[in-house]
Parts: structure tokens; sequence; C-alpha cells
């Protein structure tokens, strides 16, 4: 066992590091994260344990384990380094621009218009600011911040608790049937399977593919899996060459503005259902920060694709809007 050190004093770089190597169990991945080396790494983490005078991981194990003592020091520790975060994170954005720091998901749905737009706002609302923009689906965007590598994020609510985060809804996006626009079949008959037009889905891993997959079910209807795709510009391109028809969104139909004149859109026909757009946050996520996002997201959301798209599809009026 090391000795306790009295040189000097707990280091708050030593704990953050601590945390990151503890949640990756990888020097490597912990330098990665950080942007040091991995002897920087490794020599914080001797350094908080010799200050200690206790061993955190079992050093002989790949990956790194952390020892009993481990345990019990980062359930402490995460508590504290939240509420350390939050206060920070308070206090440096009273002042807006004087922020330095923010890194921010979302989904590819809103890349089209709506995040560079608020990409460039915040920009000139911090001008002292290093921003991270990351783009990922609904899952990856959670976990990320699940392990703090996100501030906030704006994602589709999944079906189960965020536990330890906080979500703020945005938009109410219900699901719509495109088909295309040479078919006269009725839709009830095409979504009920009575037709020889293939049902083309989104990949099985994504949170919309499971709420679809979910009201298909309670409706009782079962559709065979002959196409699934990640990506709603590529099956908005498979529904306009005729090969099948698909259920989606509103807001992911307005990207596809390329296909839209061979495209479609109809109601879900009986029960109506939608996903939920949300603004995502750690905790220690700055209120200010917090604040000018929503704002600035829900101003673009209303301008630049419900009004436009209710506009011309009069019937969505009650369906496609912002959540107050």
């Amino acid at each position: 066992m090391t000795k306790p050190s009295s040189r000097k004093g707990l280091s708050l770089n030593w704990l953050e590091i601590f945390q990151v190597c503890a949640r990756h169990g990888s020097l490597r991945e912990a330098a990665k994260e950080t942007g040091l080396s991995i002897s920087t790494v490794s020599h914080h983490l001797r350094s908080l344990e010799d200050h200690l005078g206790v061993e955190l991981f079992n050093h002989a194990r790949r990956p790194m384990v952390l020892t009993p003592k481990g345990h019990v020091f980062l359930r402490n520790i995460d508590v504290a380094l939240q509420a350390i975060r939050k206060a920070k994170a308070e206090a440096s954005a009273g002042d807006l621009a004087e922020a330095r720091y923010l890194r921010l998901g979302t989904i590819e749905d809103l890349d089209s218009d709506v995040t560079p737009d608020l990409a460039v706002y915040l920009s000139r609302k911090m001008p002292d600011c290093d921003f991270l923009y990351h783009t990922a689906s609904s899952h990856e965007i959670i976990e990320m911040l699940r392990d703090r590598e996100l501030d906030l994020g704006i994602a589709t609510t999944p079906p189960e608790r965020l536990r330890d985060l906080q979500d703020q809804p945005l938009l109410r996006d219900p699901f719509v049937v495109v088909m295309p626009e040479t078919i006269t079949q009725p839709v009830p008959e095409i979504v009920a399977g009575h037709s020889g037009l293939p049902f083309l889905q989104f990949s099985s891993d994504l949170i919309i593919a499971g709420q679809i997959e979910a009201q298909l079910r309670r409706v009782g209807v079962a559709l065979p899996h002959k196409f699934e795709c990640g990506s709603n510009q590529t099956l908005m391109a498979m529904v306009a060459a005729g090969a099948g028809w698909t259920i989606t969104t509103p807001l992911l139909f307005s990207r596809a503005k390329r296909f839209q004149p061979k495209l479609r859109m109809h109601p879900f026909p009986g029960k109506r259902f939608s996903r939920t757009l949300s603004l995502v946050t750690t905790p220690d996520c700055s209120r200010s920060i917090l604040e000018i996002v929503n704002h600035k997201i829900r101003e673009a959301l209303e301008v630049q694709v419900i009004q436009p798209f209710v506009g011309s599809t009069p019937w969505l009026e009650d369906q496609f809007r912002l959540i107050e």
C-alpha cells in the first residue's frame, strides 16, 4: 500500500481523470477522451493513489478493474464532481459571452436547416466559446449524455425513462404513411399488408423503428422485413423509385425535397401516433445555455419546418406542432 502524501492538496484534475478511466477501463481510451498522453493519464492516476494511500485500480488486470475501495471512492466523487460542474456552469454562464465550452449533439433530422442556424447563432452569442457539434442517432446521443461526453442533445425521446438526464419536449412529430405518387390503392389496405407493395422500414436498432413496430403490433399488423435502412433519405429514394412504401414523419419527409414530387404523404389510418423530439441535458448543464438553445431551436422549428409544411399540408396542423 502506498503512503498518503501531504505535499500538496487533492487535484480536481486527478479526480476527473480517475472518473474517465473508471468509465472506460482503459488508459488509451481515457487519453483519447481527455486529449492527454497515456503516460500523463497514468501519472495523474498514480498521483491520486499516492495522495490517498490506497490502490484504486487493480493494475495487473486488463481492462482496468476498480478495487473495492476504488468502487466506494467512485460513488462518492461522481456526486461531488456533478455538483462542482453544475456550480462552475452556473457561475460562468451568467454572461453567455464568457462561456468557454459547449458540447452539443443532434440527430441528423435537423442537419439541413435547424442545426446550422443554431451553430451560427450560438457562435455569435458566445464568441469565446469552443463548440463541439456531434451528429448521431438518438440512442448514441443519450448514451453520450449519460457518459458526460455531451452537455446537451436533441433526440427522440426513448420509451424508457431517462433516469439521470433531464428532458424538455420540443416537437410533436406524427407518423405518416409515404407511398409512390403513382399508387392509388387505399392506404388502410396497404398498411394492412393487402397489396404487393413491400414495406420499407427503418433499421431495427433505431428508436423510431421500435415506435413504428410497437404501433403495428397494437393494430394487429405483421409485415415482412424485406428492407431495413438507417437513412431516411435512402428510404425516400426507394419509395420514390416505386420499390415500396414506408412509415416516417413530417420532419423527416420535409428533408427529402429531391424526392417529394414522386411521393405522396398520407395520415396513418386508424389511431394516430407520434414521436417526441426533446432537448435532453445533463443535470449540471447551465440553465442559461439551456434556455437560449431551447428558445432558438423552437424558433427555427416553427419558422423553417412547421409553418411551411403545414401551409401545404393543412391536415397536419393540429398534429405537427411545438410542445409548450
